[in-house]
């Protein structure tokens, strides 16, 4: 049998706070060429600003990062072992100090580069001038339009700086914002002397890259069908081995826990996406072309991704100051609920000068109790109050003294979660897009810069058809139906996209797909989930995954910091679909589990 070439890819990290043994474990516990780790969201951005801004402007990066190189540097050098991460965040340059520090320290010949270009929160004047409007990708409305103070600007640059950091001889390449996705092409780009019009091949590195860029959320971490998953204890982190034509198998470490299967890549494939059609500075790769083989214990085969060239924009994520706000959960519990909750609100607001003064508010009564209850919790509902405003004392220390006065002097039984605290600031995400023309992508090495310029400038490929066919559903006729709940037949995976999100289902037959295909339209969703009524929603297609994506505009207002949801991130929308009880053909249910 021929050996086929590849590159062994581990992802560490899948935001800001994963585990940090994780990228010991993945460089100690099997082969591997190249460790990444994926720290940033647009979250994680503004909390890196607040870092910067209350500890100095050498800050601004991912101080957990520093721990794990000290683990894994001695032992990268000696298997020759290349790290790639975008714990650079708003400072690489700075990230990159730190860690030839640590080089010196260990006596370590680990050569560091880093990436710039991405941050131009201070050309923003400039490029609005020259009639770059920053238009809002969701709401179509530009950025000077805000009214708010812009905190961070960073394009989502792509892989090709990563590759000629590599060529240059760096061991570890430093990233601001790049994409997630970059983090992988680069390094599989860099192995296999891919050129920029390598599409397809591009496209099999972007899908590997989204797949493991979440780390355990790809090997049995946040999967529908956890009873499936064997053991979550020392739960293996995701490596894809990458082959020279695009073509990839995700799989980790043996003797770890967790499970990766063609059920968790498809979760992970649908995870923060819209279009099938997934857009990358470097390619556009076409999810609806690509295929799943399972191949054994803990080894998926991902195959046919098509891909095309990139648009003639960068995306940008911008953080703005919002303002400050404030929240508060009170409990009512037993009689009149409802008249409870409006006795409070009229008070409240009455001691606070009414509601018009706040920029927002947001009133939700969760009729979390049951009638003639069996036990004292299940006599309770949840009243929440959020407010924001510009005035940080009129959602602090106002709004904390009127809850306190009404403490003992309203209604029956008060009393609340947690004690009221001060209005915190957050943040406005603006997602938008700037013409490439304007991104200089700058690498650092050796005392030297080298500039990388984008796709569209360096090469002109017109066609975007990426040749993906469509397959075609037939709908069947059922007589004998079940009711039952949703997820005993579907999968589902669902998080945020800036301020909306998506709702990934998937099944394990064709045969049901072809039920769900039909069943589940938009206007069903929201009939199912009628909390959602409000919202546009766009239907997107993945027959060859035997897939559906929904995504909600505006669920998640102006981002997680933003919204007063419970689940401000969106993470528990899919399980919420998956507990409705729906009408099955009877047919579909012996077969689930099979």
């Amino acid at each position: 049998m021929t050996v086929r070439e590849n590159i062994r890819i581990a992802n560490c990290s899948g935001y800001y706070g994963d585990k940090l043994s994780a990228a010991k474990d993945l460089v100690e516990g099997g082969p591997v060429d190249f460790l990444t780790g994926d720290y940033l969201a647009e979250l994680t951005m503004g909390i890196l600003y607040s870092q910067r801004l209350k500890r100095g402007e050498e800050m601004g990066y991912v101080g957990t990062f520093l721990k794990q190189y000290k683990d894994i540097a001695q032992t990268c050098q000696s298997k020759g072992i290349k790290i790639v991460v975008n714990a650079g965040g708003l400072n690489p340059r700075s990230m990159a100090g730190e860690l030839n520090k640590i080089n010196q320290e260990l006596s370590l010949d680990m050569k560091v580069a880093h990436i710039d270009g991405d941050d131009i929160v201070g050309d923003l004047k400039m490029l609005q001038d020259k009639g770059e409007e920053f238009l809002h990708m969701d709401k179509n409305i530009p950025l000077s339009s805000s009214g708010c103070q812009v905190l961070t600007a960073n394009v989502y640059l792509g892989a090709w700086g990563i590759v000629k950091a590599l060529d240059l001889g760096a061991d570890v390449v430093v990233c601001p914002r790049v994409t997630d996705a970059s983090l992988v092409i680069g390094p599989a780009a860099w192995k296999f002397g891919w050129k920029r019009n390598d599409f397809d091949k591009l496209a099999g590195a972007l899908a590997a890259g989204h797949i493991i860029e979440c780390g355990a959320q790809t090997t049995g971490g946040n999967y529908a069908f956890f009873e499936e998953v064997e053991t979550f204890k020392n739960i293996g982190y995701p490596i894809a081995e990458i082959y020279e034509d695009g073509s990839f198998m995700i799989t980790k470490h043996e003797d770890t826990g967790g499970l990766i299967s063609s059920g968790t890549v498809t979760a992970q494939l649908l995870y923060e996406i819209s279009s099938p059609d997934y857009i990358n500075p470097d390619v556009i790769g076409h999810f609806g072309s690509l295929s799943l083989e399972d191949l054994g214990r803990d080894k998926v085969m991902v195959t046919g991704c098509k891909g095309s060239p990139p648009n003639d924009s960068h995306k940008v994520c911008v953080n703005l100051a919002g303002g400050y706000r404030n929240g508060m959960e009170l409990i009512l519990t037993g009689l009149d609920i409802e008249e409870k909750a409006e006795t409070f609100v009229t008070a409240l607001f009455d001691l606070l000068g009414g509601k018009d003064q706040f920029d927002e508010v947001t009133i939700d009564l969760h009729r979390t109790d049951k009638a003639n209850p069996k036990t004292h919790e299940e006599a309770m509902a949840m009243l929440r109050i959020d407010l924001k405003s510009k005035d940080p004392n009129l959602v602090g220390r106002l709004f904390t003294a009127k809850i306190i006065e009404l403490a003992l002097a309203n209604y029956p039984g008060f009393f609340s979660k947690q004690p009221p605290g001060p209005g915190n600031p957050f943040v406005r995400y603006w997602p938008t897009l700037i013409d490439s023309k304007y991104v200089s992508e700058k690498i650092h090495f050796s005392n030297q810069e080298h500039i990388v310029q984008p796709t569209t400038i360096e090469i002109n490929e017109q066609s975007r058809d990426a040749g993906v066919s469509e397959i075609k559903i037939e709908k069947q006729d059922y007589t004998d139906f079940e009711t039952i709940p949703f997820g005993r037949i579907i999968g589902s995976r669902s998080g945020d996209k800036g301020g909306c999100a998506n709702l990934g289902v998937w099944t394990k037959t064709e045969e049901i797909y072809s039920f769900v295909y039909h069943y589940l339209t938009v206007d069903q969703l929201k009939s199912l989930l009628p909390d959602l009524d409000k919202y546009d929603i766009e239907r997107y297609e993945l027959p060859n995954i035997n897939s559906l994506n929904f995504y909600i505009k505006d669920i998640l207002e102006d981002g997680a910091s933003s919204n007063t949801k419970v689940d401000a991130l969106a993470k528990s929308l899919g399980e919420y679909l998956r507990s409705k009880h729906v009408n099955v053909p009877k047919k579909l249910i012996g077969g689930v589990d099979d």
